[in-house]
């Protein structure tokens, strides 16, 4: 199938080299469109109505998990005729966010839909998007609901994050000590899966002890170093979850090194591409996550349905999604899936 030309597109539009907070971000600009000339006679066609221009936010930049939320995003934006703008701070900081949410408001787009590193600090820069008339939504990791129209969730946070202290359990025979990795300690999403992981810990596993919840600000360099720091802070041990995508695969590394494998389980959410051959290798036992393109394409999806005044219904279904629940003002894409060595190469992501 040929594809019609695309006249506008900019990419990898760059801010700063620093990383310094007091700086402005790095971040990329990807806008997806088709010239004027083309959208008006897709309008003559009905395909749609109006042009529309979606800022996809991530918490950062760079790493494959949002990449591939990238993937998704771009894909809804050809699929639907809508403008697509994907813009990351290159660490996981909400005033590096902050940052690129007044740019967006400046550019006028049309909504903003963001996957927050703090769940009140962007409250400011939301609500002034909001005045301006900008449709403001969240995805991935939430802000205080006063901020946004529709948070855009992964999973049930109560069934993922019982679902991880299962996993582990599974994996160290349900007795041991173990150490959550995380991404940002102010990360919503992060913070109520671990906080499901800690109930289902306790209530179920009592002979497992969490020994310590270490951050990475979802950088792999700093994960590994972390990773380390624990397998030599606590010689005993047994098993570490990783709570965002640069965390199993980081442990991993560091376990393999120490030469505890087989001593030292790791599992958590990350790619099945990041952790394929650690799960062959033994390094890791088990990986969960979903997709991550879907969410992306889901995400741009739904900020247009907003647009032309049609709210998500439960049990609806997307196309390239399939049926969505709808609890609130919380749209649940769908199950986690668990990746092992048995199952991993069915998987490419």
């Amino acid at each position: 199938m040929l594809y019609k030309l695309l006249t506008c597109i900019f990419v990898l539009f760059s801010v700063s080299g620093c990383d310094s907070r007091s700086n402005p971000p790095k971040y990329e600009i990807i806008y997806n469109g088709e010239s004027k000339q083309s959208q008006q006679s897709k309008q003559n066609q009905g395909d749609y109505t109006n042009e529309y221009t979606i800022a996809v936010v991530p918490k950062v930049s760079g790493i494959p998990y949002f990449n591939a939320v990238k993937d998704g995003a771009l894909e809804a934006g050809r699929d639907l005729g809508v403008n697509v703008l994907y813009m990351g701070p290159t660490i996981a900081d909400w005033e590096h966010q902050a940052k690129i949410i007044e740019e967006l408001v400046q550019r006028k787009v049309n909504v903003i839909a963001v996957s927050a590193n703090d769940p009140n600090k962007l409250g400011s820069v939301l609500e002034e998007a909001q005045k301006k008339g900008i449709k403001v939504i969240t995805w991935d990791s939430d802000t205080n609901s006063a901020f946004r129209e529709l948070f855009i969730n992964t999973v049930d946070p109560e069934t993922l994050g019982r679902h991880l202290a299962d996993t582990l359990a599974r994996s160290l025979g349900e007795q041991g000590s173990y150490a959550i990795m995380t991404g940002s300690l102010n990360a919503a999403n992060l913070n109520e899966w671990m906080k499901w992981t800690k109930v289902q810990q306790q209530k179920y596993y009592p002979n497992m002890e969490l020994v310590e919840v270490a951050a990475t600000n979802d950088a792999p360099a700093e994960a590994y170093e972390v990773a380390k720091g624990l397998l030599k802070k606590y010689p005993t041990l047994t098993g570490i979850i990783g709570l965002s995508s640069v965390g199993p695969p980081a442990a991993a590394q560091a376990v393999q090194e120490a030469g505890k494998q087989g001593k030292v389980a790791v599992v958590g959410l990350s790619t099945p591409n990041l952790m394929r051959e650690d799960l062959k290798s033994g390094a890791a036992q088990i990986v969960t996550l979903w997709s991550p393109k879907k969410l992306g394409y889901l995400t741009v999806r739904l900020a247009k349905d907003l647009l032309e005044g049609n709210a998500p219904q439960d049990g609806k279904y997307i196309k390239n999604i399939g049926d969505i629940e709808v609890k609130g003002d919380m749209v649940i894409m769908g199950q986690p899936i668990d990746f092992t060595k048995e199952n991993i190469d069915q998987y490419d992501f």
